[in-house]
């Protein structure tokens, strides 16, 4: 089992939606930020959204509006809410973390294809 395991991926329609999950180990401590990041194919992984350990969150362009970050302390997971789902949005989507100290964690990914 790794340290950050993604779920909620999946085939969904045009203008659908999804929520992403992200559940971090809890050997994995003093977080400064989780994100989430995307890469398509033949494309370069991509910044999605952040959250912080001050609660604020920071969105690519692309995803505000539609997409919304949020965690829960309480089950150490990190969520990826996202709607009005395009065709351009289908990547794998990671997530991600930094622990204050520095070290960087990523997940296995998880497929999101957005197709009718």
């Amino acid at each position: 089992q790794g340290q950050l395991v993604e779920s909620g991926g999946g085939l969904v329609q045009p203008g659908g939606s999804l929520r992403l999950s992200c559940a971090v180990s809890s050997s994995i401590s003093s977080i400064y930020s989780m994100s989430w990041y995307r890469q398509a194919p033949g494309k370069q992984r991509e910044l999605v959204a952040d959250i912080f350990s001050s609660g604020s969150t920071n969105y690519a362009d692309f995803a505000q509006d539609r997409f919304t970050i949020s965690r829960d302390n309480a089950k150490n997971t990190v969520y990826l809410q996202m709607h009005s789902l395009k065709p351009e949005d289908t990547a794998v989507y990671y997530c991600h973390v930094i622990e204050r100290h520095g070290q960087i964690y990523w997940g296995q990914g998880t497929q999101v294809t957005v197709s009718s």
